[in-house]
């Protein structure tokens, strides 16, 4: 009697088991779904992020060599500093391809004032089959902003002689007769961080 309750009992526990287990497994697919929407997430964000950056590098190499230009017209420099050079042309195409290289479409790429862009993307990829219904078609879409912020200071001189340049500590005499090497470079003139 004894073991026949007992057997009784392994059998009813039985389907409590595999509730059990199945409710486990469904988790664990739901869990992985959630993975793979982050994971595309994070992909779209990173797009984005190296998108608008390349914007505002090439921006930021168009300024420095506007400024190169106008090296002995110290009286551009202001203007240049503030982003505004008159024919300066467009920077978002850079966007596009940053964004192809990590898998993403550019939506769009806005000029955010004279020294930033705002890139909006979309992964290629999709999120991928899963037990969550239409993920397998679900693209993630994000933004990213990037600046320029000028890292130079000067004060216009009185006389004929071109200001001193001091960036970041380091200070510049420009000399419109010195090779481009001895310049200040765009990084020495203009720093490009993203903002969130």
């Amino acid at each position: 009697m004894i073991r026949r309750s007992r057997y009784c009992d392994a059998g009813q526990a039985f389907p409590i088991y595999i509730t059990v287990v199945g409710g486990l497994l469904f988790l664990a697919f739901a869990y992985f779904a959630v993975g793979q929407a982050a994971a595309n997430r994070n992909d779209a964000q990173t797009a984005a992020d190296a998108a608008a950056l390349a914007a505002a590098q090439d921006r930021r190499e168009k300024l420095a060599d506007a400024l190169t230009k106008s090296i002995d017209d110290p009286l551009a420099w202001a203007d240049i500093f503030a982003g505004y050079v008159p024919g300066i042309g467009p920077s978002c195409w850079r966007s596009y391809q940053l964004a192809a290289q990590n898998d993403a479409t550019v939506l769009s790429c806005v000029p955010d004032g004279l020294l930033g862009f705002t890139v909006e993307v979309v992964t290629n990829g999709t999120v991928g089959e899963s037990i969550v219904p239409g993920t397998e078609n679900k693209r993630s879409r994000e933004e990213a902003t990037a600046v320029i912020e000028p890292r130079c200071e000067f004060e216009l001189p009185t006389g004929d002689a071109l200001p001193l340049l001091t960036c970041m500590g380091t200070e510049w005499e420009l000399d419109p007769e010195a090779p481009e090497e001895l310049l200040p470079q765009p990084e020495d003139l203009f720093d490009v961080h993203l903002t969130h």
